[in-house]
């Protein structure tokens, strides 16, 4: 045996290794797939539904091109834009429209300074749209699959809306025990399901084989050349087939691109087309079968299993998007989209499983009155596509410009793959907005109200933040006024932590507790925080000490820098600090915080619409608790207050 050969890695390594990736696929199953993998129950039935506006013709040629169409759509958009392209384009192993936002903003001077500010625009509007996504993904998933009940016994028709009503109700009451203790369940759960509908499409394709024929490209090419009449119109509900493709992208820092890769071509995209082809092979031996194929595909004995089963799936697939809601508000916050938010993590071990009272509220209230108001799950697939796609466009959009601006790209490989994907995004934009009147307009408007919210609270931030520097003045005068301030003021024992937006300025409640108590503490540290455009910051980079020009004074300026995934913590970072850099120890455990609390007021300046600064005013009042948030002491944080108008 040659001398240079490596040595064979131990068994219990090389098994364990495998066995470590295969949990990470199996929780990618549970987590990630939980929409993708339950479009299967209402796209196909949604395509041919005879009460759409514009309804397809259920012939031979068209179920050999929709199928096509459909099969080719979920290899395009999400095996080759998500799968393929857009999960190589992470923020430090993070991803999500979130992260390229944080991208884009990051490459504004190497490129038009114009264009990425309009891009990142863009990206907050395609967040926003999101939140319509994860409004209508609990609705249309769990009563698709509670309407399986009507293939059994169609006299519990009337009961589909009610029972739907009570899932969801139980569903976002479970928010706040956290996914930990059911997320070892999610992924077997999901691989039983898609185990059964792989099985089932094999029992379909098995009765008409010849239905294989449309996983050629030819297919679906005929059906949009020779039939575009018919086509474009199918193509509002063939994009249900890619509903999902976001949590690909937005869940890779939780389980790596290998695991979300292996799981989506080996697991996912077999069981999904096996089914799609499937019920079209159901429906060519019977087209009287369009109003629920999905569940008129297993034998009888087997439906009422898999009813139990879709839902449970649907409702996994619910818990996903939620979470994804929770992270979006939450990253949208850390970047100054929102106000701060009480967050509360519901795992010791995970940081991304996080609970967010408020958007918890606000989406259960949401769901709710979908499910009333719909009632179905084929009137809800007008108003879902609709979020979906324009996400996956701006999406598209926020890719290339980074793949031009951070990685050099050509410009003419940039034209051809931007021109080709972005026209099948914006084909199926355009057959959704065919709906516009139908239900389309909701997620427009969710995402408008949403994008309202939040540009709103980041121009009213930049001008609350202007009047607090103006209020507060220069941090360096302040502290050269105290050194020589006569006589000298009294200094009284322990540490003062003042926390502070930065230290340009001097903290409001510092300033009031020199000019009205005229004291100081023995040890006063001036603390800001920064919010990086990364995931999550190392402990080695988190704190930076600033003697503000006087070495012995007792009184320091000190930055924390937390990533926009990570939660704040003051007392956690002190605790890193050295003593040598900051003019002896400092008592964290026995430390006085003061905060300054602002109470806004919309006043005549002309700095924003009238109706924008009431809605600033009243968005502010959903903040968290600055002490809770910043993880401090409450018996030993004092809050001083001041008013500012905008």
């Amino acid at each position: 045996m040659p001398t240079h050969a490596k040595p064979a890695l131990p068994l219990r390594t090389v098994f364990g290794t495998e066995k470590a990736r295969s949990s990470l696929v199996i929780g990618a199953l549970g987590v990630v797939f939980g929409d993708l993998g339950t479009s299967p129950i209402y796209t196909i039935q949604t395509i041919f539904d005879p009460s759409d506006p514009h309804p397809i013709p259920i012939t031979t040629a068209n179920l050999y091109g929709v199928v096509s169409l459909i099969f080719w759509s979920v290899m395009v958009v999400v095996t080759f834009t998500y799968v393929t392209l857009v999960m190589h384009a992470d923020n430090h192993g993070e991803g999500g429209i979130m992260a390229l936002i944080t991208l884009v903003r990051g490459l504004v001077g190497r490129g038009g300074r114009r264009a990425a500010m309009m891009l990142a625009v863009l990206g907050v509007f395609g967040a926003s749209l999101f939140f319509g996504d994860s409004m209508i993904t609990p609705a249309i998933s769990v009563i698709s699959s509670v309407e399986g009940l009507k293939v059994i016994q169609p006299r519990l028709g009337g009961w589909v809306v009610p029972i739907t009503a009570v899932i969801i109700v139980l569903l976002f009451a479970i928010q706040s025990r956290g996914t930990a203790a059911i997320g070892r369940v999610f992924g077997p759960v999901m691989v039983g399901w898609f185990v059964a509908i792989g099985a089932c499409g094999v029992q379909g394709i098995a009765a008409h084989p010849q239905i294989l024929r449309a996983l050629s490209p030819v297919y679906a090419l005929t059906f949009m050349g020779g039939h575009f009449d018919v086509a474009f119109f199918s193509l509002a509900a063939v994009v249900l087939a890619v509903t999902g493709a976001e949590a690909l992208y937005a869940d890779m820092g939780h389980f790596g691109r290998p695991a979300i890769t292996r799981a989506w071509l080996f697991v996912v995209l077999p069981a999904c087309v096996l089914s799609y082809f499937g019920q079209a092979a159901l429906l060519l031996g019977n087209t009287r079968l369009v109003n629920a194929p999905f569940f008129l595909l297993p034998p009888a004995w087997a439906r009422l299993a898999m009813v139990v089963l879709a839902t449970a799936a649907t409702v996994i697939a619910s818990q996903a998007v939620i979470t994804g809601a929770y992270s979006v508000a939450s990253q949208a916050a850390q970047l100054g989209y929102l106000p701060r938010l009480r967050v509360v993590h519901t795992s010791e071990s995970t940081i991304g499983q996080i609970y967010v009272p408020w958007i918890n509220g606000l989406l259960m209230v949401a769901v709710l009155i979908l499910v009333f108001a719909f009632r179905s799950s084929a009137a809800l697939a007008f108003a879902f596509g609709m979020a979906v796609t324009g996400t996956i466009t701006i999406t598209t959009l926020l890719f290339f410009y980074t793949a031009r601006t951070r990685w050099g790209t050509p410009r003419w490989l940039i034209a051809i793959g931007a021109g080709s994907l972005l026209s099948v995004d914006l084909l199926f934009v355009a057959a959704n907005l065919t709906k516009l009147i139908h239900g389309a307009w909701v997620p427009l408007l969710i995402g408008a109200t949403a994008f309202t919210v939040m540009t709103t609270w980041q121009r009213g931030s930049d001008l609350v933040t202007q009047a607090r520097a103006r209020a507060e003045g220069p941090l360096r005068e302040f502290i050269a006024h105290l050194a020589g301030h006569r006589p000298p003021l009294v200094r009284v024992a322990g540490t003062a932590i003042f926390l502070n937006r930065g230290k340009e300025t001097a903290p409001l409640a510092m300033r009031a507790n020199v000019e009205h108590n005229y004291v100081l503490h023995e040890h006063v540290v001036i603390m800001s925080i920064e919010t990086m455009p990364v995931p999550r910051v190392p402990d080695a980079e988190r704190t930076e000490v600033d003697t503000l020009g006087y070495a012995q004074d007792g009184v320091i300026h000190v930055t924390a820098r937390f990533g926009y995934m990570e939660r704040p913590n003051i007392p956690g970072a002190l605790r890193l600090l050295d003593p040598r850099q900051t003019e002896g120890p400092i008592a964290v455990d026995d430390a006085s915080y003061f905060l300054s609390k602002l109470e806004l007021r919309a006043g005549s300046a002309p700095t924003m619409a009238a109706w924008r600064k009431r809605l600033f005013v009243a968005t502010s009042y959903i903040a968290a608790d600055a002490a809770e948030y910043f993880g401090l002491p409450i018996d030993r944080t004092v809050v001083m207050g001041a008013r500012i108008e905008v």
